[in-house]
């Protein structure tokens, strides 16, 4: 398998770059951290790459909202050459922050248009959710991200975010998401029982922890998969071990590396 460039996009107040990164490397990818500012003086660039990561954090303070101002860049500055990029078939990953990018700008669940088509909004809790939870992949999800998953490997990985809660814009949008199985993650709990706080940490609707477009090569969710992708990142790794969050990461490298 040929090793594909990963770009890493970081904006001012962006703090998990890092830590996607040794994901990336974990998974045979070949990381590059590039600012968006670097990005902005060449938007081209990004062809330059095989795969697209929008890391966590808070980007640009979070002012206006999360992810709000660099949605901005996604859907203005960025948008011809990210079309393409998406039309090609290139996977892309937005992550807590980036999610929220993705959702804001459109591309989530998408494509983009003059109206939304959901939002991620304040905690229901009202206040900031820092905790582990547990997430189960829809195995007839088209997403190249939990291709080949079943329901029983889920993953374990934590949240820490004050805007997390997913709301489609209606019913008719939600039913959209369940049919096209664009619920590529959901909030769940291990022993199969019935999912309420704090397993959702934000309150979305049906549970819902991460999302695909439609042709299922762009993956947005709230948890963090990269800050458990070794067994001593869990508290007590000593005890608890498996459901790392690295399963997400080795496929997308490699759907990046095939196509």
């Amino acid at each position: 398998m040929k090793q594909p460039q990963v770009l890493i996009l970081q904006a001012t107040g962006t703090n998990r770059d890092p830590d996607t990164a040794r994901a990336v490397e974990q998974a045979g990818g070949q990381p590059v951290i590039l600012h968006v500012n670097e990005l902005r003086e060449k938007p081209v660039r990004l062809h330059d790459f095989q795969m697209f990561i929008l890391p966590g954090g808070f980007s640009y303070g979070d002012a206006l909202g999360g992810g709000r101002l660099w949605a901005a860049d996604l859907r203005w500055i960025f948008q011809a050459e990210l079309a393409r990029f998406v039309e090609e078939g290139k996977p892309v990953l937005g992550i807590c922050n980036g999610f929220q990018a993705l959702v804001k700008s459109g591309w989530l669940p998408g494509p983009p248009g003059d109206v939304p088509r959901a939002t991620l909004t304040r905690n229901e809790s009202n206040h900031f959710e820092c905790r582990w939870v547990w997430l189960e992949p829809d195995p007839n999800s088209p997403c190249v991200f939990t291709r080949g998953m079943l329901r029983a490997e889920r993953i374990y990985c934590p949240v820490a975010h004050g805007e997390g809660r997913f709301i489609p814009r209606d019913d008719a949008e939600l039913e959209r998401l369940r049919a096209n199985h664009q619920i590529a993650l959901s909030y769940t709990r291990p022993d199969g029982g019935s999912v309420a706080y704090p397993d959702n940490p934000n309150g979305s609707v049906a549970n819902i922890a991460g999302v695909c477009n439609e042709r299922g090569n762009i993956l947005g969710l709230m948890p963090h998969p990269e800050d458990h992708t070794i067994p001593w990142q869990h508290p007590h790794w000593t005890r608890e071990q498996g459901n790392l969050g690295l399963a997400l990461f080795e496929r997308g490298v490699r759907y990046a590396a095939e196509i």
